[in-house]
């Protein structure tokens, strides 16, 4: 176990000083620590010199690696190793974002050649739509997409598009995607009051075909579409769903038993998991909003990080740093509250996205021999713009109890493109307030009160504590090529860490437990029987949702 060896002793050891030193010791001593603490690749800066730390933790962390064999582990995943070890197969991801010119052979497939047929697929449907020629079954240009999934299948094309929007392709049929994937039908119900069928099309990607949540969506589009195009002369269901339905998923059979033309399906590999699948099929709605060069350059910002990841050394390499002071903080500082803090609105999705990606990924304590852990793993992330939480729960970082560590992420530039002068130097002047409030907020939860120019005394309630860590991560502008290198260091900063905790961060057998669970409970209400074998609380539960429903719990 990792925290038997000596490196992670040396680190517990080095922490008992460590925790006594404040931020703005640190700062005042170290005149340098800036530049010793940032890095900058593939579009980004990463400022890690507001975390508690100091160059011997570094050292101490960077051994602790070594020890962990995450060299090793970083070839293991790149190269199409087994590394997801309880479902026995790789987890490529990585190779979805590779160039055509490439080769990954994995057990004897090259695996880029399908991962480039299915680009093109997606670029032959994405062509159809901008140039008006995907029609409905009435014969009406397709206006709307609908995309319904969840998890990976909703997060990352949802984050992505709302982030990248200022990319929407300006001189094309306009297509406007949507997103559906609560299972108790509330955002799919908004798009079908507001949306005509005639020109609305669903995209159900599900890399089962089985999730209940998409299922049960995508059967009510259905019902919606038959019961208004049918009565439609020359339509028939046939033609509906030929025209109305485009398929994503590792299981061409189930697409095809649901009724998705084999032409509207495009490939999803067992090799990927959901919450890594926006680089591919998943990433349609993607494409229909910034085009397929755009999301060419979303997978090359990617591939650039995967490289700066594969071949920089671990001292240099920013998702290893970003790991190992997650690490620091978790298992020898105690801080086990990490929030996502965007300082630009297209980002409003992202800490969203990293919720999934992270506490999905690296919620475990069992190893991945099966050993039960005796240390903390994946902390409990939450964020959303940080303008916004400033407002909101900021006196908890700068005031409260809990300590958190912070990631503050902006782009340096922005609206270069607006063409009304004066519009311009208001937008960008409201760029730079930005900017202000999030290297001030950085500023005073890592000084405390020595941030703030007032020689007189304060009383209690005015007083903040500082010593707060935090990141700092800068984009030279948001473009897809930069959002890509984004999500691609977050993607790897999950895996570097579970590496150095031992645990295997692309399974989710928590998730599935409750799939499980749910579908028994299902069972019960419905069928009202087997009641007997709930929990008292459970039946309480149950009996009551039976008494609340006129039709006795059958259904309609």
């Amino acid at each position: 176990m990792i925290d038997q060896t000596a490196a992670w002793g040396a680190l517990a050891a080095h922490a008992e000083q460590a925790r006594r030193v404040h931020l703005r010791e640190r700062f005042a001593s170290e005149p340098e620590r800036q530049a010793r603490f940032t890095r900058s690749a593939a579009g980004l800066t990463l400022d890690l010199s507001k975390q508690r730390w100091s160059e011997e933790t570094l050292a101490l962390l960077l051994a602790l690696a070594e020890e962990a064999g995450l060299p090793d582990a970083i070839r293991r995943l790149l190269a199409g190793e087994r590394v997801n070890v309880s479902e026995d197969r790789p987890a490529l991801h990585t190779a979805l974002r590779l160039p055509a010119s490439a080769s990954l052979v994995v057990e004897g497939e090259d695996l880029v050649p399908g991962v480039h047929d299915t680009l093109a697929r997606m670029e032959t449907m994405v062509e159809r739509f901008h140039t008006g020629q995907w029609r409905g079954a009435t014969g009406r240009a397709i206006r709307h997409v609908v995309n319904l999934g969840v998890g990976g299948s909703d997060l990352g094309p949802l984050m992505v598009t709302h982030a990248l929007s200022d990319y929407r392709l300006r001189d094309v049929h306009r297509v406007e995607v949507h997103f559906a994937s609560t299972m108790d039908g509330s955002q799919l119900a908004d798009c079908l009051a507001r949306l005509d069928p005639e020109t609305t099309l669903f995209v159900l990607s599900s890399k089962s075909f089985t999730t209940i949540d998409t299922l049960s969506n995508a059967r009510t589009a259905r019902d919606w579409l038959m019961s208004r195009l049918e009565d439609e002369e020359g339509v028939d269901a046939e033609l509906v769903m030929r025209q109305h339905f485009i398929g994503v998923s590792a299981s061409p059979e189930k697409m095809a038993e649901w009724g998705i033309a084999p032409d509207h399906q495009l490939a999803f590999w067992e090799w990927v998991g959901g919450r890594y699948s926006l680089w591919g099929g998943i990433g349609l709605p993607i494409a229909l909003v910034v085009g397929m060069q755009g999301f060419r350059e979303l997978l090359a910002g990617a591939h650039a990080l995967d490289e700066h990841f594969r071949t920089a050394p671990l001292a240099d390499n920013l998702p290893v740093l970003l790991a190992l002071a997650g690490i620091w903080n978790v298992n020898f500082l105690d801080i086990r509250a990490h929030s996502i803090l965007p300082y630009d609105g297209r980002l409003e999705y992202f800490a969203a996205y990293l919720e999934q990606l992270e506490m999905e990924s690296n919620g475990k304590s069992v190893t991945a021999d099966g050993r039960e852990v005796g240390y903390a793993t994946c902390p409990v992330l939450w964020g959303q713009l940080g303008p916004n939480a400033q407002h909101a729960f900021y006196q908890l970082l700068h005031q409260g109890t809990q300590a958190v560590e912070c990631d503050f992420i902006a782009p340096l530039r922005r609206y270069d493109e607006v063409a009304d002068d004066a519009t311009r130097r208001h937008l960008k002047g409201q760029h730079r307030l930005t900017l202000a409030n999030c290297f001030a907020q950085s500023r005073v939860l890592m000084l405390g009160d020595d941030a703030i120019d007032d020689e007189g005394p304060r009383p209690g309630h005015k007083r903040y504590r500082g010593n707060q860590p935090s990141t700092t991560l800068l984009l030279d502008e948001l473009t897809p090529a930069t959002l890509g290198a984004l999500i691609a260091l977050y993607e790897h900063k999950v895996y570097v860490q579970a590496t150095l905790w031992g645990i295997n961060p692309f399974d989710q057998w928590g998730v599935e437990l409750g799939k499980q669970i749910a579908g028994e409970t299902q069972r019960i209400l419905e069928e009202r029987r087997g009641l007997e074998s709930m929990d008292a609380s459970t039946r309480a539960l149950i009996e009551a949702a039976w008494a609340a429903d006129g039709n006795g719990g059958r259904g309609v």
